[in-house]
């Protein structure tokens, strides 16, 4: 029995943290995943830019509300469901993402969640599980799924390594040197196809 889990942001949605840089004219918020493997680093490096800017949850539910999937993430996810179980693995916010979810057909999503304050402020974060995306892929295999996994971001690659067949998508240059073990798709239509070849589809 075979479960697919995919990341969230780089794969089937836009980076949200870069589309509110843009939005808010923060280029320090561009940092993301790909650029620093210490997820609890960067969350601190962005709660203090938010702080001294004065911005917190709101103005990031406004820019999130602008957002789409990615071209043809919606009819890939929806191919994917219909053929095997498929869970998002995400380090993001169900403060972040629950919009995004609607605009995909509410796939199954497992996150996070931000500490927010009365007055919108974002005070800090909780995450679900210690590398949580690792940790929900060796728990599927504890009870008898074979896992498929692909992803973009240092965070990914643990459960990339751990499971049955990983993938990179859309990934960095550096990613796919140092992990060049994996294969690396640009399109939906390759990584489709490639997630079939696993599992006999």
């Amino acid at each position: 029995m075979f479960i697919t889990c995919l990341d969230l942001e780089g794969v089937l949605v836009p980076e949200i943290w870069i589309a509110f840089s843009e939005a808010s004219g923060i280029p320090e918020l561009r940092r993301t995943t790909r650029d620093e493997p210490d997820y609890d680093k960067l969350m601190k490096y962005r709660i203090g830019i938010l702080k001294e800017h004065g911005l917190g949850l709101p103005q990031i539910r406004e820019t999130i509300a602008k957002i789409d999937p990615l071209p043809g993430a919606r009819e890939f996810l929806d191919t994917l469901r219909s053929e095997m179980q498929v869970l998002i693995l995400s380090d993001t916010f169900e403060q972040f993402a629950m919009p995004l979810m609607a605009k995909l057909g509410y796939p199954t999503l497992l996150c996070n969640t931000l500490e927010v304050a009365e007055s919108g402020e974002i005070t800090g974060y909780r995450m679900r599980c210690e590398k949580s995306k690792l940790t929900t892929v060796r728990a599927l295999q504890s009870i008898g799924y074979d896992t498929i996994a692909s992803g973009d971001s240092f965070n990914d690659i643990g459960m990339i390594v751990a499971s049955r067949a990983g993938f990179l998508f859309r990934t960095t240059q550096q990613l796919k040197l140092d992990y060049s073990q994996y294969p690396a798709y640009e399109t939906y239509d390759e990584l489709l196809q490639a997630i079939r070849n696993v599992t006999g589809a």
